[in-house]
């Protein structure tokens, strides 16, 4: 390839069908939306779901956009690598769940992008099935377990009002619940609980509500199977 052809090649117009661009569009937001409700029905991580996957959609547009635009260029490919080389992202990836979602949201972008609407819709279809027999055998195997340890920590001093309607919303997502133990100071409080969660999703519920009230408090959920209540 010589010099003219290099350039040639490097200065393609590209040429956008622009309502094949709008329903590629339609469909990643729509899979995207789909998304985004499994992540927050059947998701087992213990992160604020909602705050997670409010950009869900947008991430899988803008995916579709650029890939849209660069793929019929190499010039703006190249400037593609460069923009990206300087994107840090400052929100931490706590669990490899939110990973997997977030290279779901990629890939629909990604498929729209290059135009393949029906192998996109087809794999998104066997991806989300698989999510939700997951999350059935999930709640089977929650079933079949005698006991969870739930463990609160507050990270501020509360009172027994709060410490009483904490108990309460951990008895309202347990068919069983036993106090094990407390330790209360004047900077943070620690209860201890072991539970027979009526769901497995409730669990992160749970881990939701508590977050959402005490946005300094942190829930940890671990299986204990030699136990019973």
């Amino acid at each position: 390839m010589n010099k003219q052809d290099l350039s040639g090649f490097l200065e393609t117009n590209i040429d956008i069908d622009l309502p094949d661009f709008v329903l590629n569009l339609i469909v990643v937001g729509v899979l995207c939306y789909l998304i985004k409700i499994f992540y927050k029905k059947f998701s087992t991580t213990l992160s604020n779901r909602e705050e997670f996957s409010k950009n869900f959609i947008l991430l899988g547009i803008a995916t579709c956009i650029v890939i849209t635009i660069v793929k019929n260029s190499l010039a703006l490919s190249l400037g593609l690598v460069g923009a990206l080389s300087i994107v840090r992202f400052r929100a931490a990836i706590k669990e490899p769940e939110e990973l997997v979602y977030l290279f779901l949201v990629i890939a629909t972008g990604l498929g729209g992008g290059a135009g393949q609407i029906k192998i996109t819709i087809s794999g998104m279809a066997i991806g989300l099935i698989i999510i939700y027999l997951n999350s059935l055998r999930s709640e089977k195997n929650i079933k079949n377990n005698q006991i969870i340890n739930l463990g609160i920590i507050i990270e501020k001093k509360i009172g027994d009002k709060e410490i009483n309607q904490i108990l309460d919303d951990a008895k309202n997502i347990s068919q069983e619940l036993k106090f094990i133990s407390m330790s209360k100071t004047n900077s943070d409080v620690s209860i201890n609980l072991y539970n027979k969660p009526k769901k497995f999703q409730q669990l992160s519920k749970f881990s939701d509500l508590i977050n959402k009230k005490f946005p300094n408090s942190k829930v940890i959920i671990s299986q204990n199977n030699d136990l019973a209540i």
